[in-house]
């Protein structure tokens, strides 16, 4: 049981030992990997989430300590290992108590050094585009 603080608004969050499941919406919504509880749900509706390797279509399923939330977000996927449970939305300090990140670390994406490009790809430069004028204008 983490204590509150005498502010009403500061960071409070309860973790339950009482509670052995909760429904993955609330769990998505409490652990902040959404921003709202609806957020959540239609997330969890569209197919976008898999528990233990499952997908799941109903936000009222319930999740249980040592399942494994597969999330897919933005153009990248979050593996989270569910550790515990809230009765009330906290902070995101105190809401990553929730989880384990099992998120494989990916590479970073190969880029181009800057100011470089293909040949002929892109937009013509002056020089390229002062010799297309000049062709144009013989005929």
């Amino acid at each position: 049981m983490i204590p509150k603080s005498g502010n009403r608004f500061s960071d409070k969050l309860i973790l339950t030992q009482e509670l052995d499941r909760q429904r993955i919406d609330k769990w998505l919504w409490h652990a902040r990997v959404v921003r709202t509880r609806s957020a959540a749900a239609a997330l969890v509706n569209a197919g976008h989430v898999r528990v233990n390797g499952a997908r799941i279509d109903a936000s009222s399923r319930p999740v249980r300590n040592g399942d494994v939330v597969t999330i897919a977000l933005d153009r990248n996927v979050r593996v989270l290992k569910v550790t515990g449970y809230a009765e009330r939305r906290g902070s995101a300090e105190l809401a990553r108590v929730l989880f384990e990140d099992l998120t494989p670390v990916s590479p970073p994406p190969a880029e181009s050094p800057a100011g470089q490009r293909v040949p002929g790809a892109g937009r013509p430069t002056k020089r390229q585009r002062r010799e297309i004028d000049w062709l144009r204008s013989r005929d």
